[in-house]
């Protein structure tokens, strides 16, 4: 199969991640595989919901980091994983996994995965997803309280206790290692197309 390219996309809480993700995957189709760094959230199974709910998520010590690693690894030596499954609604990993087979791109999304150095260095090219403070507020409303079973009064809380704090302590400062930066989320054409371009041609060589 050749080499494997690794791609990281990150940027902050509903930034557009997952919609440049998303279009990096239909542009290669069947080669992409994606891995999203909140499929690693760490279980908390020996607490009660109740107290899960508590727990801050938006820390590098929320996530399984060291099985993302390890899983990027494997992929690029040709081999599958069982990536595991999380629950946003539970606040908890699933007994389920999902098979995930080697592919010529692997998509790493989340807004974390810069934070980590052994992380970074899988990473073939490193994309940030830049996108104002405000915007990625009022996306994050939306998407929680739709499809997540969020409150609105919990959402906001959320933001104000952890998100925001922890965006300007380990996600705004690590923008620096970023190759390539994408302002205005997932929907800005030109630089997904440059992108889509400078992909291809690392594909080609390999």
């Amino acid at each position: 199969m050749g080499k494997t390219v690794v791609i990281g996309v990150s940027g902050g809480s509903a930034s557009g991640k997952t919609t440049v993700a998303n279009r990096i995957k239909e542009a290669f189709k069947d080669s992409v595989e994606l891995l999203s760094q909140d499929f690693y959230y760490l279980p908390y199974d020996n607490l009660p919901f109740d107290e899960r709910i508590k727990l801050n998520y938006d820390h590098p010590n929320a996530f399984d980091t060291e099985r993302l690693i390890g899983d990027i690894r494997i992929l690029k030596e040709g081999k599958s994983i069982d990536r595991p499954v999380y629950s946003y609604t539970e606040y908890t990993r699933l007994t389920e996994t999902v098979r995930v087979k080697p592919s010529k791109v692997i998509i790493v999304e989340g807004f974390m995965i810069f934070e980590n150095a052994f992380l970074r260095e899988l990473m073939d090219i490193k994309i940030f997803v830049d996108t104002d403070a405000d915007e990625r507020l009022i996306r994050r409303i939306i998407r929680d309280v739709r499809e997540r079973g969020r409150t609105l009064e919990s959402v906001i809380n959320q933001y104000i206790k952890t998100v925001k704090p922890m965006h300007e302590q380990f996600v705004e400062p690590y923008k620096k290692y970023a190759d390539i930066i994408i302002p205005r989320g997932g929907m800005n054409d030109v630089a997904i197309d440059v992108l889509i371009h400078r992909i291809q041609a690392i594909v080609n060589e390999t």
